[in-house]
């Protein structure tokens, strides 16, 4: 063995010796500083996002009206009188018959419509496609208190005022334009080729839009559900205007019998607001796990 030799030798061991004494950091991992500095934010945001929640619940327990004032007072005095005052001596159960029958035909309609204008434009080359989906932008640009007179009279002319099926084709009106670009993005990142399989296995366009396209864009379909549910269920300007008997309230404008022009219970809002929550994040459950894929996958297309 030469001296070259012995003293490559030499260097390779040293080489491996410090590169098991600093191992290279791989892409994407933080060193303890990073972890740190991210960890605190992240407590830092969940703090800030679940402290108005908590503030609510903590409210809700106050046995008084005027607790909000003196929160402090409260922990002495906790109880759930103000929920089984709600249940019992209030129309919740009719609130929330009202909000699910309307959020949920809004839903079912807004995403069907939606999904068949989203992959018709996504799809086809119709004269005016373009244009087509620009209109339905610009409808958004209208704000509800130019849309209540001309919208009242329709549903008066319609004789749908004070009815279920008349709320849900207004909301219908805000939720299908903009879930129509959500879907029509998703169906974008769908290969063509699929829609060719169909064709060539015989199926009629609806049917592959159906059978091939739908079971592929759960995500997207997800979170334009989502979206329709949570606008049906917490709008008050429409609500309260085309709805007029008690029993047909939603939860939104039930929330506003608690207050009048001399009196506000505002402890029997935080109890029923609470219990409002309740449907709703039963909802999310039941879409979270596609809702983040849907969110994110109609931003690119390939």
């Amino acid at each position: 063995m030469t001296t070259t030799t012995v003293e490559t030798s030499a260097a390779v061991t040293g080489t491996g010796a410090a590169g098991t004494a600093r191992k290279p950091r791989a892409r994407g991992e933080r060193g303890l500083a990073g972890s740190l500095a991210s960890h605190g934010i992240l407590i830092v945001a969940s703090i800030v996002a679940l402290f108005p929640v908590a503030w609510l619940v903590f409210l809700s327990l106050g046995p008084d009206k005027d607790d909000y004032l003196h929160p402090g007072g409260i922990w002495k005095k906790m109880t759930l009188d103000n929920y089984s005052f709600v249940l019992q001596h209030t129309n919740f159960f009719d609130w929330l018959k009202s909000s699910l029958i309307v959020s949920l035909g809004t839903t079912v309609l807004g995403v069907l419509v939606a999904a068949t204008t989203g992959y018709a434009v996504s799809r086809m080359r119709f004269p005016g496609y373009r244009k087509f989906m620009w209109v339905l932008l610009v409808t958004q640009m209208f704000p509800v208190a130019v849309l209540m007179v001309p919208m009242y009279q329709i549903l008066a002319d319609l004789e749908l005022i004070d009815s279920y099926v008349g709320l849900i084709l207004v909301y219908c009106s805000t939720a299908v334009p903009y879930c129509a670009w959500l879907l029509k993005g998703y169906f974008d990142t769908i290969p063509f080729e699929i829609d060719e399989a169909g064709r060539v296995d015989g199926l009629t366009p609806f049917g592959t839009f159906a059978r091939l396209i739908l079971p592929l864009a759960k995500p997207g379909l997800a979170v334009a559900a989502f979206y329709s549910f949570i606008t049906a269920f917490g709008e008050v300007a429409f609500a309260s205007t085309f709805m007029l008997s008690d029993d047909k309230y939603t939860f939104a404008v039930g929330l506003q019998s608690f207050i009048s022009e001399h009196d506000a219970q505002r402890n029997l809002m935080a109890a029923t607001a609470v219990l409002i929550a309740i449907p709703v994040s039963a909802f999310f459950y039941l879409v979270q796990k596609n809702l983040v894929a849907g969110l994110t996958a109609g931003g690119t297309k390939g």
